[in-house]
C-alpha cells in the first residue's frame, strides 16, 4: 500500500527541499514589477514578471533598508533574496532582501564582491582609520568644479570658518577617466600637505556613482597619509569609498561640517576663557592687595620709628610711675620721720631742760640719779638750758616717792 501524507507534510517537505537548495538561498531575479502593494505592516507584496511567466515576491518591513527607491508597478528591477515555500498556501515565492533597478543589478553584484574582497584584506579595518583634525587650516576637495557639491562645501565652510583655505582639485566624478582623475586628485592634495581631504560628489544612480566604487580609488584613499572624509551622493547612497575613507559623511555639506570647525564656537570658548581669566586675575589682584594692606599695617606697627615712639611712650609712662612712686615713698618717709621726730622730741634732753628739768653729773661725768651716788662736799655739774652750774653738795635728804 502506498504511503499517504497530509497536505502540511508535503508542503513542509517541499519547503525543506527549497531551503536546502544553495542556489535558491541566494538568488537574483530580474523582471517587471506588478501587483505592487505596500501593506500597513510595512511589508511589500509584489510580483515579478517577464514574457515567460511571473513569481510572487514579498519584502518584509525589516528588509526595507535593501530598497533604495520607491518601487511601483512597471519598474524593471533586480530582486535579490531566497526562494522558499509558504506552507499555509502551498506556494513558493521570493523573499526579497534587496531590490535595485534593472541595469544596476550587475553593478551591485560587483559592488558586493569588491566590498567583500577589500574588507577581507583589512582595508576597512578601524585600526587603520586616521582621526580628523579638529582645527584644519587647509581643506582639500576632490570633486567636480561645477557641481552642487563644491558649492555646498564652500557655503558651509564660509559660514563656519571663513579663514579656512579650500583647495579644489577639479576632478571627473562620472564617466570615462573618472576613477583615474579622482586618484590623481587624492595623490596631488596628499603631496601638497593639506590638513584634511574631502572626496565626493552629489547624488545619482549607482551608475553615476560607480567611479567611487572602483578598487583604484579605494586603494588611493587607503594609502593616503592625509585624513579623508568621503561624501558621495545622498545619505542613502553607500560606496566603496565610504568604507575605505577615515570618515563617512552622508552629504558634501555634512563633510564640510565635519572638516571645518565652527569658529563661532572657538570665539565663544575664547570669550569664556577671557572672562574666566579676567575674573581670576581680579580675584588674585584683590587678594594680593589685601595681603599688601596687611603687610603695610604690620610694617607700620613694627617700623623702627613706631617702635622708638612706643618705647618712648612706655618709658615716659614708667618714668611717671617711678616719679609718682618716689613722691609717695618720700611722702610716706616724711610722715614716718615726723612721727619719729615727735617721738624724739619727747625723749630729747634739751626739751626736758627747756621744761625746767636739769641734768646732774659728778666729776667723772656720770649721771647722778640718786643721793647715794654723792657725798657731802663733792662737786657736781648741773646742766641747764643755757649752760652749766658747778655746785657743791652740802647735804643730802632722802625722800620717798610713789612708784
Amino acid at each position: 500500500m502506498n504511503s499517504i501524507y497530509s497536505v502540511g507534510q508535503v508542503n513542509t517537505y517541499i519547503r525543506t527541499m527549497f531551503d536546502q537548495d544553495f542556489m535558491l538561498n541566494k538568488i537574483y531575479i530580474k523582471g517587471e514589477v506588478s501587483n505592487c502593494k505596500y501593506h500597513t505592516s510595512g511589508h511589500i507584496y509584489f510580483s515579478l514578471k517577464d514574457e515567460s511567466g511571473s513569481i510572487s515576491c514579498v519584502m518584509f518591513a525589516g528588509q526595507r533598508k535593501g530598497l533604495g527607491f520607491a518601487m511601483k508597478n512597471g519598474d524593471k528591477v533586480v530582486a535579490g533574496g531566497s526562494v522558499s515555500v509558504y506552507e499555509r498556501d502551498g506556494k513558493y515565492q521570493l523573499y526579497a532582501r534587496e531590490i535595485t533597478l534593472e541595469g544596476a543589478g550587475l553593478l551591485y553584484e560587483r559592488f558586493l564582491a569588491l566590498k567583500k574582497e577589500l574588507e577581507e584584506m583589512g582595508m576597512f579595518a578601524p585600526e587603520y582609520k586616521q582621526s580628523i583634525p579638529v582645527w584644519a587650516k587647509t581643506v582639500g576637495v576632490v570633486t567636480a568644479p561645477t557641481g552642487a557639491a563644491i558649492q555646498d562645501i564652500r557655503t558651509v565652510a564660509g559660514r563656519r570658518n571663513p579663514y579656512v583655505q579650500l583647495i579644489l582639485y577639479p576632478a571627473l566624478v562620472q564617466g570615462e577617466g573618472a576613477k583615474e582623475s579622482i586618484v590623481r586628485g587624492i595623490e596631488a592634495l596628499d603631496a601638497y600637505g593639506v590638513d584634511v581631504i574631502i572626496v565626493g560628489r552629489g547624488g545619482g544612480s549607482i551608475e553615476d556613482l560607480w567611479a567611487f566604487n572602483e578598487e583604484e580609488v579605494a586603494r588611493a584613499i587607503f594609502n593616503c597619509h592625509t585624513p579623508i572624509i568621503s561624501a558621495v551622493g545622498h545619505e542613502t547612497d553607500t560606496t566603496i569609498a565610504d568604507f575605505a575613507a577615515d570618515l563617512r559623511a552622508p552629504t558634501p555639506s555634512a563633510a564640510a561640517e565635519l572638516a571645518v570647525a565652527d569658529i563661532r564656537v572657538l570665539l565663544n570658548q575664547l570669550l569664556g576663557a577671557r572672562q574666566r581669566l579676567s575674573r581670576a586675575m581680579e580675584n588674585h589682584v584683590f587678594g594680593l592687595r589685601q595681603k599688601v594692606e596687611q603687610y603695610e599695617s604690620k610694617l607700620k606697627y613694627l617700623s623702627p620709628a613706631r617702635q622708638v615712639q612706643e618705647k618712648r611712650t612706655r618709658l615716659m609712662q614708667i618714668e611717671d610711675r617711678l616719679c609718682s612712686a618716689m613722691e609717695n615713698r618720700i611722702f610716706a618717709a616724711r610722715q614716718q620721720l615726723g612721727i619719729y621726730i615727735e617721738r624724739m622730741k619727747g625723749l630729747s634732753p634739751l626739751d626736758k631742760l627747756n621744761q625746767g628739768f636739769s641734768y646732774v653729773e659728778n666729776k667723772e661725768a656720770h649721771a647722778v640719779t640718786s643721793i647715794s651716788q654723792v657725798e657731802e662736799g663733792e662737786m657736781l655739774n648741773i646742766q641747764v638750758t643755757d649752760g652749766k652750774i658747778v655746785a657743791k653738795v652740802l647735804n643730802t635728804k632722802r625722800e620717798e616717792r610713789g612708784a
